[in-house]
């Protein structure tokens, strides 16, 4: 036994994930109904990273503060800066992309019970209401935004406390992410139970009716992630973007793809930060508020959505209110954790800019719901590989100023 498990962690932990895969395919297509107890393997996984995230990023982002020297440079304006350029391009390419594919939908009810936002303030004061959340409250709840408040403020209160205090919440941070580390490890099981599930309880034949819609939400956030984010690394870093691109994608992508989650890939991206050797100090804060305000995939959403609502009614649209709308979906996006429902339930919101009913928008979010099973996996692929994509282009460009030689290390 103990040889089999030395034999399997010499297999790259990606490799495993597409075994994994495989095999949750197989399981779902041949016997679903023998199978079904796999289903829980990825619940558990799904559920231990949801519990040991919030956490995590506390101590973390708390001993990233805590430790740092003053003086010593971090890169988050910079980050920041790339959250925000990478969410607005995406909105202006599924706005281009909807004027070239223009998509009419049958519109459907089943949106009714749910409330969106009035309006971009809405968004933004529950996103500042987020941020004074109490401290237990965030952590239950996963209010990153909150979470990152509070251990901001707690790690700029310790930092005249002694060496021993600094050293326990260093060794806390290195405790958290251990555990991690033995989360991770059963990341092949877990997807193999989620892919399972999502096979036998969606199917893909509800999703065909759908296939121009989906062909253009896809198609956007595929150039997002392999044309636009690759020219923004190449600026940075001055070389071949896309070894670093590919590596984001298979290993971050492939994980937040079948969890549906930025906040539970946190642990990932942090593993994979590390793996890149990047500055601690810089990760620790940027990939928890990446998944919180780097939203690239849910601008296209709300983008490709609400103008697929426009060519269903037959409303003209001119450049100025189209270049508008990518700015709306950009800073919805970027709040878009604070709202119940994510970037579906926004659409309603950059609606109201062409004068589309309420009731209408609804109907609108109700398919996307429909088609949720891949646009929302896609979604979640495109906003978390991203985060540590940009996190390490920052880096590495600071690495090529420095003249050190820039290596994409493989997964372990």
């Amino acid at each position: 036994m103990k040889d089999l498990l030395k034999k399997l962690n010499q297999v790259s932990l990606v490799k495993q994930i597409i075994a994994g895969l495989v095999i949750g395919v197989v399981l779902a297509l041949t016997i679903p109904e023998l199978a079904k107890p796999v289903a829980i393997l990825g619940s558990l996984f799904v559920g231990a990273l949801k519990a040991v995230a919030p956490v995590l990023v506390l101590f973390l982002v708390m001993s990233a503060i805590v430790q740092h020297k003053r003086g010593q440079k971090t890169n988050m304006k910079t980050i920041i800066s790339l959250y925000l350029l990478g969410t607005f391009a995406a909105g202006l390419i599924a706005v281009i992309a909807s004027f070239m594919f223009p998509v009419s939908l049958k519109l459907t009810a089943g949106a009714e019970g749910m409330t969106p936002p009035g309006s971009v303030v809405e968004v933004l004061r529950t996103l500042l209401l987020n941020i004074v959340d109490n401290p237990v409250n965030a952590i239950i709840n996963a209010n990153y935004i909150g979470i990152l408040a509070w251990a901001a403020l707690i790690g700029f209160a310790l930092k005249s406390a002694a060496d021993s205090t600094k050293t326990v919440i260093g060794n806390l941070a290195d405790a958290m992410a251990k555990i991690v580390a033995w989360v991770i490890k059963f990341a092949p099981l877990g997807i193999m139970g989620l892919v399972f599930e999502s096979i036998t309880t969606n199917g893909l034949s509800s999703l065909l009716g759908y296939g121009k819609l989906l062909a253009v939400l896809i198609g956007c956030m595929l150039v997002v992630a392999l044309v636009v984010n690759p020219l923004i690394v190449f600026t940075l870093i001055r070389q071949n973007p896309y070894p670093l691109v590919f590596k984001c994608l298979k290993e971050s992508g492939i994980t937040a793809f079948f969890t549906r989650s930025s906040a539970s890939n946190i642990p990932v991206n942090i593993k994979i930060c590390e793996e890149l050797g990047l500055d601690k100090d810089s990760y620790s804060v940027s990939i928890p508020l990446g998944a919180t305000i780097n939203m690239a995939g849910a601008a296209v959403t709300i983008s490709v959505m609400t103008l697929a609502a426009v060519h269903t009614l037959g409303i003209q649209v001119d450049l100025p209110t189209a270049i508008i709308l990518s700015v709306l979906a950009a800073i919805s996006a970027a709040g878009a954790s604070g709202v119940a429902g994510g970037s579906l339930l926004l659409i309603p919101l950059a609606s109201s800019l062409f004068g589309i009913p309420n009731d209408v928008a609804m109907q609108v979010v109700a398919v996307g719901f429909i088609i949720g099973v891949l646009q929302d996996s896609f979604e979640t692929a495109l906003n978390s590989s991203t985060d540590v994509l940009f996190t390490a282009a920052v880096e590495f460009k600071k690495w090529r100023e420095e003249g050190k030689v820039i290596q994409i290390k493989k997964a372990s």
